[in-house]
């Protein structure tokens, strides 16, 4: 059984939103990690532009609704972790996607990175807080 925990993630200090979202999309997204990105799906984007296009369609909320608030949540994380031989990393990026799936009820774009650099099989799955519907792709 995994451990799951959801996060909030905010802007870094000191830095823009652009910034903290690439911060934290590179970590998730680090070839170490993923095995050369072997143990990444997404929903809704592009693992290659999936930081901007969360950017994006965030900058187009705030550009027809309102101004970007002090302290707001500029994206969601799942880490899943999995017990040392519980899950194959494959089976891992699947049940990851099938969760974020149902977090995302289908309607907002995600990354699921999974992660083989330690002894426990662990998922970083980053949700935008998108404002509007994606199309899958």
């Amino acid at each position: 059984m995994a451990a799951t925990r959801l996060m909030a993630l905010h802007q870094i200090r000191g830095r823009t939103i652009a910034e903290s979202l690439k911060e934290r999309m590179d970590y998730t997204e680090n070839d170490l990690k993923t095995e050369a990105k072997k143990y990444i799906s997404t929903y809704g984007c592009d693992i290659e532009t999936a930081d901007e296009e969360f950017l994006l369609s965030q900058s187009q909320y705030h550009n027809g609704v309102r101004d970007v608030r002090r302290k707001e949540i500029i994206a969601y994380q799942i880490r899943q972790s999995f017990k040392p031989g519980e899950v194959t990393p494959e089976k891992a990026n699947e049940i990851g996607y099938e969760l974020a799936m149902r977090f995302t009820k289908g309607k907002y774009a995600f990354t699921v990175c999974t992660h083989t650099d330690k002894a426990h099989i662990h998922n970083h799955i980053i949700c935008a807080p998108i404002r509007g519907e994606v199309n899958p792709q």
